[in-house]
């Protein structure tokens, strides 16, 4: 019984981290046309037990893309201004991403309850 509580702990961690990564995800997509925008980015972290965690938020440091609009307050002596880094075709893939990996540990997760309420029922009986 103890491996199946295990089991729900480590699906519920798994879901977790994947909802943390689509709020980042989400925040990037919604700040794609910000000035001076960093994309950020996660990293996975398993603890000694094998939860997942999300590691430190960090700011892809790739270059920013340079946008020529002349008539824009933020524009340079050139005519330029610094746009974002996101790139919305990369991000709409990682959405994709994170909620495949959240359905998964879902089903996990519920297979894992089935088995534990079977048990039990078989416990009673």
């Amino acid at each position: 019984m103890s491996d199946l509580v295990r089991t729900l702990g480590l699906s519920a961690s798994g879901m977790e981290a994947q909802a943390m990564r689509l709020r980042h995800v989400s925040e990037n997509i919604a700040n794609a046309d910000t000035p001076g925008y960093h994309r950020k980015t996660v990293e996975f972290r398993t603890d000694s037990e094998g939860d997942v965690a999300v590691g430190p938020v960090r700011l892809d440091q790739s270059p920013l893309d340079q946008i020529y609009a002349p008539g824009n307050p933020l524009a340079d002596e050139t005519g330029h201004f610094e746009g974002s880094n996101v790139d919305l075709v990369i991000e709409i893939a990682d959405a994709r991403e994170a909620q495949r990996s959240y359905e998964a540990n879902l089903k996990m997760f519920d297979q894992a309850r089935q088995m534990a309420q079977g048990l039990l029922d078989l416990l009673r009986r």
